[in-house]
């Protein structure tokens, strides 16, 4: 009980830290605000507005659009620094993710702005949002965010030159894209002050007309600064950082180059200071806080420490609810361990090993490739609730048929080697009665249960989810209860696998010459993370990722390996409290799966 005291204690201290660095130590009110838009769809986002920020004295905007995959809590980094320097800030939840709506168009991004067109046009045509100066609204978004902004530069430009008038948007920072948007006949559109930033090693630079992310006479970028200069510019280099075009005009161009991987731009502090120096210089606010003086990643230590304890907590509520007297009959013995295993036993236990992360990591490409044509509503953008996650499909099938191979590598070493060498199938905690699995389901919902309370209890006082930059346990919408059944029996097949394996085949007496932590990763995470050595090995050798078309999903890999990595030592754990592989896996899977399907793009008919 001490210890769960402490650990509760420091969650909520590290919350409360988390929002004063969030809201500027008092200076920025964070609230959530929800905007109906068209066709019925809604857009959901966090609004930081500097307490300064007044109807006599209104200050810039921003909109904040995250990318493919996030959520308006993934740039709030963006929010923090800019809200500090005086300027609002909207960060949203692109349409389909987080907690907005899902959207009848199937390029929300290009025709919707992921919900910003209708956004900007509710701040300029209303008088609700008093504080803000409609002369100097401003959009910025990373990857298929900065896709939405530039069209949103080129929707919004396109009516001002209807109406000879200027255009809603003052200015626009594009982000982590170029091979969308760049086209002539869409840059003729823009009426507003534009910023790229594209990261030097972008791992999709292969799509660009150079093949490459080198910005200096990349096409996309020199037709960029040739339209918005009115064809003065002639030169066949751009220098980076300097501004070209007419600022007064809303016609200024400027280009960054940084050397950084793509999913990692977001949370470079050269990268935001780029950011945050355009806006402070198109809004004229150069005297504000300088860009070095940059915050955020205090607050993301603060909610990273809160990820760690609320995954910490669930082993004090574990013990207390086992203790109960209903689930007294829970607690077995820890079965024995088994014995080391011994030449031809040795090889087939690394052969096994090694067969597991092979599969792991070659199949994991192709099933993701395969779910487009199993699941092409979700593929195509069309509403469904029929598997209705694009992203969490690819790593449902590939978490299914790994969890089916290693269950079966697991019977199948120990029925031609286990089970004629003192290994007995008591040491493997599979038995279990009845009335005890229905009691270990129920403690796993009230764990469950426990765990998700917290959080939303956490984020009411606080405004502060569980995360890490993209790794994060956040609030959800109910509709991601509906679809939790869908998705659990594929996950729960892996996650049995694992339980299995980590609690009844890596339990040796003596050990097997590694640790029992590097054997555990090896075995939950071993192929992933061996994608990732040969995706990004091959993009240092030769400057082109190994795996083109699928370059999203091992960028998925990113948020997921992580989770992964500190499975087994639950399952671990579970397993030595009961003495049976169950609890864990039903407990895992549901918090695993529920920060995948909160934390993923979804297609619901919403």
């Amino acid at each position: 009980m001490k210890k769960f005291i402490i650990v509760l204690l420091i969650l909520f201290l590290s919350s409360y830290f988390a929002s004063l660095i969030q809201s500027s130590w008092g200076q920025v009110r964070v609230e959530s605000i929800k905007i109906p838009t068209q066709n019925g769809q809604w857009v959901v986002a966090d609004l930081f507005k500097p307490y300064k920020a007044s109807s006599d004295n209104p200050a810039p905007l921003v909109i904040i659009i995250p990318g493919f995959q996030r959520s308006k809590e993934t740039l709030s980094n963006i929010a923090i620094e800019l809200s500090r320097r005086g300027i609002v800030t909207i960060s949203i939840d692109p349409y389909a993710q987080g907690m907005s709506s899902s959207s009848l168009s199937r390029r929300s991004a290009t025709k919707e702005g992921y919900g910003m067109f209708a956004l900007v046009d509710y701040i300029y045509d209303t008088a609700n949002l008093n504080y803000v100066d409609k002369s100097k609204i401003g959009v910025t978004g990373h990857s298929a965010g900065g896709l939405a902004a530039m069209r949103g530069a080129q929707y919004f430009g396109k009516i001002a030159i209807k109406n000879e008038s200027k255009s809603k948007l003052h200015s626009v920072f594009i982000s982590g894209m170029l091979r969308m948007g760049f086209k002539e006949k869409d840059l003729k559109k823009v009426r507003s002050n534009i910023g790229v930033s594209y990261a030097l090693y972008d791992e999709g630079a292969w799509q660009n007309e150079q093949k490459n992310g080198n910005l200096e006479n990349a096409p996309e970028i020199l037709r960029l600064v040739n339209i918005q200069t009115d064809g003065n510019f002639n030169k066949d280099k751009i220098k980076m950082g300097n501004y070209y075009g007419d600022l007064a005009n809303h016609s200024a161009v400027v280009i960054f180059n940084e050397k950084l991987l793509h999913p990692f731009q977001p949370y470079a502090p050269s990268a935001i200071g780029n950011q945050i120096g355009y806006f402070l210089h198109v809004f004229g606010l150069e005297k504000s806080v300088s860009v070095e003086g940059q915050v955020w990643f205090w607050k993301e230590i603060f909610t990273f420490i809160c990820l760690i304890c609320g995954l910490l907590l669930i082993i004090p509520v574990t013990k207390i609810l086992i203790k109960l007297p209903f689930f007294m009959g829970l607690c077995s013995p820890i079965p024995k361990l088994l014995p080391k295993p011994k030449g031809k036993g040795l090889i087939i236990f690394w052969c096994t090993l090694i067969i597991s992360i092979l599969v792991s990591c070659f199949s994991f490409i192709p099933l993701s490739e395969l779910t487009k044509s199993l699941f092409p509503e979700a593929t195509n953008r069309i509403q469904t609730w029929f598997f209705p996650q694009r992203m969490n499909n690819a790593i449902m099938i590939w978490a299914a048929l790994n969890g089916l191979i290693g269950l079966f590598l697991f019977f199948f070493s120990y029925k031609i080697y286990g089970k004629h060498n003192g290994v007995e199938k008591s040491m493997f905690g599979i038995s279990i009665s009845l009335v005890n699995l229905s009691k270990t389901i129920l403690v796993s919902l009230l764990i469950v249960l426990s765990y998700f309370i917290l959080l939303n209890f956490i984020y009411f006082l606080f405004h502060i989810d569980y995360r890490f930059i993209f790794i994060s346990s956040k609030v959800f919408n109910k509709e991601t209860l509906y679809i939790l059944p869908v998705y659990f029996p594929f996950f729960f097949l892996f996650f049995l696998s694992n339980s299995l394996r980590i609690n009844g085949s890596i339990r040796f007496k003596n050990g097997i010459g590694l640790s029992p932590s590097v054997l555990y990763t090896l075995a939950t995470s071993g192929g992933l993370i061996t994608i990732l050595f040969i995706q990004y090995a091959t993009f240092w050798l030769t400057g082109t990722v190994f795996w083109k078309e699928g370059w999203l999903y091992v960028n998925l890999l990113f948020s997921v390996v992580p989770i992964l990595l500190v499975l087994p030592f639950f399952q671990k754990f579970f397993f030595e409290q009961t003495g049976s592989i169950y609890l864990g896996p039903l407990t895992m899977t549901l918090i695993f799966v529920i920060m995948l399907l909160s934390n993923s793009v979804y297609y619901y008919p919403i």
